[in-house]
């Protein structure tokens, strides 16, 4: 038995499949009975995926003292030293405001070192200190965060339907999609 999804007049129909072995494979198309998926069975799975998004940044935070996002920005400048504050919001796929605002906390912790660019001023240098290196050993789970991490493990094909599914959802919830370039760990 497998879920095959069909686009039929621009919605989406979720069908189960059986395969019978006779002398050839038949398939059937079965439609899921409406009441198997309910807004109430949906949201409690959003609880546990926004559960398991605040746990590991808590976590994180009592770990180390820093919030996820800082912890992030700081794996970022170890991992690319030299990196400039736009290639950290690229990495992080953030606005450069947010990520400007959190290296300014890393450097205000004397995490990281900054440093203007020879070739031109406006552009900045940043480097891990030892502090930050010695911080970022106590943390355990993936930097980014558990959602990144999981996304980056689902096939392409599931990875266009979420972000199709999502997209409607967004849409009836008439949200504000500035909220796209903001760390999961400030929410």
């Amino acid at each position: 038995m497998s879920l095959v999804r069909v686009k039929i007049a621009g919605l989406h129909r979720y069908y189960r499949t059986s395969s019978f072995s006779h002398d050839a494979t038949m398939k059937i198309a079965i439609p899921l009975p409406v009441e198997s998926v309910t807004p109430a069975k949906v949201l409690r799975r959003f609880r546990v995926v926004f559960n398991a998004i605040r746990t590991h940044f808590r976590q994180m935070e009592k770990q180390v003292g820093l919030g996820g996002a800082q912890v992030w920005a700081l794996s970022v400048i170890k991992a690319n030293p030299g990196i400039g504050m736009g290639e950290v919001a690229a990495n992080m796929d953030i606005h450069q405001s947010t990520a400007s605002n959190l290296v300014k906390a890393l450097l205000r912790k004397e995490l990281i070192t900054l440093e203007k660019a020879p070739e031109d001023r406006r552009n900045v240098r940043l480097k891990i200190l030892p502090a930050g290196s010695r911080l970022l050993k106590k943390v355990t789970g993936p930097f980014e965060g558990v959602l990144p991490m999981a996304l980056s493990s689902l096939s392409g094909e599931i990875l266009l339907r979420l972000d199709e599914d999502l997209g409607q959802l967004i849409t009836l919830l008439n949200a504000d999609e500035a909220a796209e370039e903001m760390p999961l760990a400030n929410l």
